[in-house]
């Protein structure tokens, strides 16, 4: 509602400066006409009226073509942050932190034995976490977000929690004969960890014990 509010005011701005040009052009139109008819030559005045329309013209369609970029550039910032919103909302919630931290805490590194082992508590965890990072893999499909707003914070998660899970995904694909097993997720864990490496090269990730 503000942002209609915002840009009927602005539509109504350039309308009025346009008609308040054109009037006060109009009247100093008119003063140099006499003035060079007083000196003698014959301009005519329609054509100069018709030059002056043509001007004031051009400027409302810039004018309106400045108003078109505002509101674009405020729908893209509306839309970014909705997603960046339901990115928080969907790695900070407490299923998947509680997910996220049992995979920490008690997921194998190898996958080969870890899955004999795996309890049905591991399990759920795993395709929560999974199903959730297949989620934000949608939500940051390449154009809808930039990567500046949302990786400084989102990168750190999903870079450890791929440590852990990602050979899981690797092995899985491979046993099922599916290369497309969590493809999505697949490269949103590289692209974090390219971003990662670029930005912040001496990082490493260290486990905790007790950690938050």
């Amino acid at each position: 509602m503000t942002q209609n509010w915002s840009g009927r005011r602005t539509v109504a701005a350039i309308l009025g400066i346009t008609a308040v040009g054109f009037t006060v052009g109009i009247l100093l139109l008119f003063y140099l006409w006499m003035v060079l008819r007083l000196l003698g030559f014959g301009p005519n005045f329609w054509a100069m009226t018709e030059a002056l329309a043509t001007a004031v013209a051009a400027a409302a369609v810039l004018g309106g073509a400045v108003l078109a970029f505002r509101e674009l550039s405020e729908a893209g910032s509306s839309r970014h942050m909705a997603v960046a919103d339901r990115l928080f909302e969907e790695l900070n919630s407490k299923a998947s932190v509680q997910a996220r931290r049992w995979i920490f805490l008690h997921l194998p590194d190898d996958p080969a034995t870890g899955l004999e082992t795996l309890t049905d508590e591991g399990r759920d965890a795993i395709k929560h976490v999974l199903n959730s990072l297949d989620r934000v893999a949608f939500l940051t499909q390449a154009g809808w977000i930039p990567d500046d707003m949302i990786m400084p914070w989102m990168n750190p998660m999903i870079v450890k929690t791929w440590t852990k899970v990602g050979p899981y995904v690797e092995f899985e694909s491979q046993r099922r004969n599916e290369p497309d097993y969590y493809i999505q997720v697949r490269r949103l864990a590289e692209q974090c960890v390219a971003w990662r490496k670029s930005h912040l090269p001496d990082a490493q990730i260290t486990w905790v014990d007790g950690a938050l």
